[in-house]
Parts: C-alpha cells; sequence; structure tokens
C-alpha cells in the first residue's frame, strides 16, 4: 500500500541553516494493515503524515521516496495530488474544528468531497453523507446533518472528520492524534469506530499519537520516533511489551501506574 524510503524533511530557518525536523525516515505499510507512530511532541509525527498528504508548508524541503502504489508521491504534480487526496488517502485532523469550516453546515461539507470527485447529483450527495453520518455512529443523523460545528460535540465534530476523510473510500487514511482532546468514553468510540471501517472496508490505516496505551488498543505494527528519528519498530506486542531502545522504555515508564495495567492488557490482545 504505502512505502516511505529515506524520508528527510528540512525547515528553511531565517536565521540559521535549516532544521531537520524528519531524519532518516523508512516503513511499509501493508494492505489492512495499522502502523501506530509514537513519539513526544516535536518528535516529527504529523510532519511525517503532512508529508505523505503532500500538505507541508512551504518552508519545509523534503527528500526520499513516498511511494503510494507504483506512484512516487513526491514526484506528483499537485493536479495529480489533489486527485489522490480524498480518493486515495484520506486524513484526520487533530483538532476538528479547525478542520471543519464553521460556516458550513456539516452535510454540505461531506458532500463537497463526492461532488467534487464522482459524477452524482447533490441529493445523491447528501444522501451518501446521511449514510455517512449513520456509519459513523452520529445520533439523529437526519437532524444533524444540517447542524453546523459549532452545535456538535468535540466527539461529535471527530465523528464528522472521519465521515469526511472516509467519504470516497480511500485505500489509505492517516489519523493525526485523533483522540487527543477527548474524554476516555468518547476515546473508546472512536478508535472502535476506527476498528470496523479499517476492517470492513480493508483500508490501511496509520494512526499518530503520543498516548502509548491508544496505540497499544489499535496497532498492528508500532513506529517510535524521537527528535525526527526512527527509533525502533515491529509488531506492537515485541515493541511495547519487550523494547529494545531505552527512550521506548522510557516512554513505558512515563505512564500512569493504572494506565499501565490496561495498556498491557491491551497490546496482548490478537487484533483480527
Amino acid at each position: 500500500m504505502l512505502r516511505v524510503q529515506s524520508l528527510c524533511i528540512d525547515i528553511a530557518m531565517s536565521d540559521g541553516p535549516p532544521l531537520r525536523v524528519v531524519d532518516g525516515i523508512s516503513f511499509d505499510l501493508a494492505e489492512g494493515e495499522t502502523l501506530g507512530v509514537v513519539g513526544e511532541s516535536g518528535s516529527g509525527k504529523t510532519m511525517l503524515a503532512l508529508a505523505v498528504m503532500r500538505l507541508l508548508p512551504a518552508t519545509a524541503h523534503p527528500s526520499g521516496k513516498i511511494l503510494l502504489g507504483d506512484d512516487d508521491l513526491q514526484t506528483l504534480s499537485e493536479r495529480r495530488m489533489c486527485d489522490i487526496r480524498g480518493r486515495r488517502i484520506g486524513m484526520i485532523f487533530q483538532e476538528p474544528m479547525t478542520a471543519l469550516n464553521p460556516a458550513q453546515r456539516v452535510g454540505t461539507q461531506i458532500a463537497e468531497g463526492l461532488r467534487l470527485h464522482s459524477d452524482i447529483s447533490r441529493a445523491e450527495a447528501r444522501g451518501e453523507a446521511l449514510r455517512l453520518l449513520e456509519r459513523v455512529r452520529i445520533p439523529d443523523a437526519r437532524r444533524r446533518i444540517d447542524c453546523f460545528p459549532h452545535e456538535l460535540s468535540g466527539g461529535q465534530r471527530q465523528r464528522i472528520g472521519i465521515a469526511i476523510a472516509l467519504a470516497l473510500r480511500p485505500g489509505l487514511l492517516i489519523a493525526d492524534e485523533p483522540t487527543t482532546a477527548l474524554d476516555v468514553t468518547v476515546q473508546k468510540d472512536i478508535l472502535d469506530i476506527l476498528d470496523e471501517l479499517v476492517a470492513d472496508l480493508k483500508m490501511s490505516l496509520i494512526f499518530i499519537s503520543h498516548d502509548i496505551g491508544v496505540i497499544a488498543r489499535i496497532a498492528d505494527r508500532t513506529l517510535v520516533m524521537r527528535r525526527g528519528k526512527l527509533i525502533e519498530q515491529g509488531p506492537t506486542v515485541q515493541v511495547l511489551r519487550h523494547p529494545s531502545a531505552e527512550y521506548t522504555r522510557t516512554l513505558l515508564a512515563a505512564m500512569p501506574r493504572r494506565a499501565r495495567g490496561s495498556f498491557a492488557q491491551g497490546a496482548g490482545e490478537q487484533r483480527p
């Protein structure tokens, strides 16, 4: 599905040499697989995700290869990338209130991508938007389809973000810390929805988080980053139960004791 080879990202600085925020990252992602990317703030996780989407800031200069099937995303025109975003790669952002248009009803925002990338009528797009809202478990979807983002809770807005990302059924979904600002019960609901959708639609998922417990819950394989570098990667159970890197052991030791107990249970589960 996806192959990243020796990816580096340098940020141009006005008062000195470029700052390297991603340094030689390589990994493969299989079809239907969930890859967890974990690390502290500033480790380069989000920059990695933005590089795959080709949404890096203008001051960023990537090198290396990002292969989606046979396409090297680094070499494609912006027009080709616009077609790939949404149709082949979807992305869920950390804070849906900034990702959603506050002046548009949520049903319109879901339908917009459908109409842009497919030849369907406004009524058909609205019907599909309603089905997507029901699929991501929005309560009373027929009424909430005409709500504005500020009229919904944080968990409901995140569900809207998932619906938008899934509208065109991309083969790859990137979730950038989608549960960080949510309470634990809503967080569990979002993780359950993602698990279900990945299994049903046979999608690949890159799930980015600083929370090792969440990574243990959802990821088949885990990639640990620190200061832009790949520290270790492998099956989640192996990496998080028997880490080879001191940094990974430090992350595990920093978890609250109660969370560590549930993590140990989650990391041992066999995902379907």
